[in-house]
């Protein structure tokens, strides 16, 4: 259903205000350069600093960029159930292919609790739901049997996970309850290669960002088996994952973006502020590696 390189964008800003051209801009580039879908709102898009209004103003111009050439998969997720049903039914009616939806944050839920909350949604909204496990983020981690016992509930709703626990067992604890039809999706640049041999099915990728020709061989390679080329463009890109992680996301990805295209500001929305000097370095070393300046 979904696979291959899908970049987390960022959400560009200009002078504070989001900047809908360049996003605009941003998607048909990345939809030129091969990327598999595309996730509006997500972490990299800084969604806890933006507004809802501006949150459905981008699902909108990214289906409208995208213009059916790749799927759009909605970051909807949030720490009130209530508004996450609104942000998923909005992504549904603007023609939003899937919705991303991230563990509650903050109020620290129960796995009874984060049944009881993607199970409501599943049912109050006619959209396939990619689960996304940041417990890095959230502090909330989505344990592979609420995982599965979701998927058994609602298998045409509960299709797939992003996973950035880190933790590769996860991989074949989900498959051996769910198969391999369920939908498995790195959400660590620097995991992919392996989660991919794992039986994962692609990336939701911050690197895509600003290489998504390169992210998008690397995973046609690697899902076709072609293992020497998929080693070697994860080594070419491997510098520029690491780097991309210097300082907090999504400070490095706009920096590098600033330098590889030009029409996308380094500018973020406090708290995050703009990449550290020793990042900006690790950043240029890494885009050099890969031949993107």
């Amino acid at each position: 259903m979904f696979s291959g390189s899908i970049p987390a964008l960022v959400t560009p800003f200009r002078d504070g205000a989001i900047d809908e051209g360049a996003f605009r801009r941003l998607v048909e580039w990345q939809v030129a350069e091969g990327s598999n879908a595309l996730v509006p709102c997500g972490t990299t898009g800084e969604a806890p600093t933006i507004t809802s209004e501006e949150q459905h103003r981008l699902f909108e111009v990214c289906v409208e960029a995208a213009a059916g050439k790749a799927a759009v998969i909605a970051g909807c997720g949030s720490n009130d159930t209530q508004t996450a049903k609104w942000h998923m039914q909005v992504a549904k009616d603007l023609g939003c292919q899937a919705a991303l939806m991230v563990a509650p944050y903050y109020n620290r839920p129960s796995q009874a609790g984060l049944l009881a909350h993607f199970s409501y949604l599943a049912e109050q909204v006619d959209l396939p739901i990619i689960l996304y496990n940041v417990p890095g983020r959230t502090v909330t981690d989505i344990k592979p049997e609420t995982v599965a016992e979701l998927a058994r509930r609602f298998p045409d709703r509960i299709v797939g996970i992003k996973d950035a626990s880190g933790d590769m067992t996860r991989l074949t604890a989900h498959r051996l309850a769910l198969g391999a039809d369920f939908v498995q999706l790195c959400g660590n640049d620097d995991m992919a290669l392996h989660y991919n041999a794992g039986g994962g099915t692609g990336c939701i990728s911050v690197t895509a960002n600003v290489a998504p020709r390169l992210c998008a061989e690397f995973q046609a390679a690697s899902l076709a088996g072609d293992t020497a080329r998929a080693h070697a463009l994860n080594e070419r890109l491997f510098p520029l994952h690491q780097a991309l992680f210097t300082d907090a996301s999504p400070a490095p990805v706009k920096y590098a973006l600033s330098r590889v295209l030009g029409w996308i500001r380094e500018e973020v929305r406090l708290p995050l502020v703009t990449a550290s000097a020793e990042s900006r370095t690790a950043v240029d070393a890494g885009l050099a590696h890969a031949g993107l300046i």
